[in-house]
């Protein structure tokens, strides 16, 4: 579970990565570098990237995405390099330019503080107080600041902190890369959601979803750099069952956290994805890889709408 905020709510993550005592990144500068990289790669990985054909001659390039990587992970496999020179637009979470901003970065705060009259020690247990204190220790922050914060906040404020001690940041995801270089090709954008649309995610978990966010977090911090390792590799790959199998381990557990941030958001955007492929459009998808497995993934979603379907490696004529 811990994993789910690198694939389903980027400009969160990129939020608390940037406000997590660090300086904030203007513009993308590796961006240039990265991108000559980009052409460059043997292609020993296959990439997480499929084809998806209508038989109106809409295509779309679905791109499963990482939100925060780190410098090594480049270059990226050429299934994305081959999506963006045949596209037309882009389609990303959110539009180019958003999920980031001292205005929705003040907002996130606003509605992620407790009232001066309760604190988190109230609302979560002795044994997650403790652990959200001991945590802060470690990392050199003060526990007491980490009391007017609410679970959910606290949990993305850990997520956030412990990624970008292994060195992932937003300014070098994926979504990230292919907005400015779209930006600066003249290339169009759009997105799926809105800013208020993720905020609205967190806002409107119960106390006892919050609860569940947070100790679920707590209890998979020590694992965090060895699976951080085999998720990219499972994307580099393309190898859809490792990443469901990663991402859903705990689902039975939380199934309503699993509807809210994946399921669901899935069943409406499909409906714009065969809309567009009914339309005709030639479109570059970036979506968290995680939107990609599973039975209720956009994959098995389009195929049941009739689209056909292939992994890049599988198409040979581009």
């Amino acid at each position: 579970m811990l994993f789910f905020r690198v694939f389903y709510t980027p400009f969160i993550v990129c939020l608390l990565l940037s406000g997590c005592d660090r300086e904030p990144v203007k513009g993308n500068p590796s961006a240039g570098r990265i991108q000559t990289a980009a052409s460059q790669t043997d292609g020993s990985a296959d990439g997480c990237v499929w084809v998806v054909d209508s038989t109106l001659n809409g295509r779309l390039y679905l791109c499963g995405t990482i939100h925060i990587l780190r410098e090594q992970d480049y270059p990226l496999a050429p299934g994305y390099e081959a999506a963006y020179r045949g596209s037309d637009k882009l389609l990303l979470e959110l539009p180019p330019g958003k999920g980031s901003g001292p205005e929705l970065s003040m907002k996130m705060s606003q509605l992620g503080t407790f009232s001066s009259d309760t604190s988190l020690e109230a609302h979560v247990s002795a044994h997650a107080w403790k652990a959200v204190q001991t945590w802060a220790l470690r990392r050199g922050l003060d526990p007491s600041s980490m009391k007017r914060f609410r679970p959910w906040f606290v949990s993305l404020l850990i997520t956030s902190k412990e990624y970008a001690l292994l060195g992932a940041t937003p300014e070098l995801g994926v979504d990230k890369h292919f907005s400015a270089r779209a930006e600066s090709d003249g290339k169009l954008g759009e997105g799926l959601e809105t800013d208020d649309f993720q905020l609205q995610m967190f806002t409107s978990l119960t106390n006892e979803q919050q609860r569940e966010l947070l100790d679920q977090t707590l209890a998979e911090l020590s694992t965090v750099p060895d699976e951080y390792e085999k998720m990219i590799l499972a994307w580099k790959k393309g190898d859809l069952p490792a990443l469901h199998a990663m991402l859903f381990r705990e689902a039975e557990k939380h199934p309503d956290l699993m509807n809210l941030f994946l399921t669901d958001r899935n069943r409406v955007w499909i409906e714009k994805l065969d809309a567009m492929l009914r339309r005709g459009e030639k479109v570059m998808v970036l979506v968290g890889a995680g939107h990609l497995t599973g039975d209720a993934g956009l994959i098995e979603l389009l195929k049941k709408r009739g689209h056909q379907v292939r992994h890049y490696r599988e198409v040979k004529h581009f």
